[in-house]
């Protein structure tokens, strides 16, 4: 034969890849799933706390669905008046939101 046989170079064919380059793709990765779903979401529960936390009498709240007036607070259970004289006894965290005062009248 007049061409000899080329063998091909295991050390450059797959060039070994450092440790930086490795990692950098996972960090990379945990900083978005941080920015996008971890952080708005924290941010989210401390808003709520802070609203529960703000909650006085005569204040008018959502509770399951149902538009409330608070009449009694405690600093596990509120008292809420859903109707006239029809009250319900709920845990603070029950309540989802906080709705401007005469939302109650306007939807009577």
């Amino acid at each position: 034969m007049f061409i000899a046989p080329a063998f091909a170079d295991t050390a450059a064919a797959a060039p070994q890849m450092g440790l930086v380059q490795q990692i950098l793709p996972l960090v990379v990765i945990f900083a978005l799933f941080w920015v996008l779903i971890i952080r708005p979401q924290q941010k989210k529960a401390k808003e709520h706390q802070k609203m529960l936390q703000e909650l006085q009498k005569g204040d008018e709240v959502v509770v399951g669905g149902t538009i409330a007036k608070i009449v009694k607070i405690s600093d596990v259970y509120v008292t809420v008046e859903v109707a006239d004289g029809v009250e319900m006894l709920v845990q603070r965290g029950a309540i989802g939101q906080k709705v401007e005062k005469g939302t109650l009248k306007s939807n009577r």
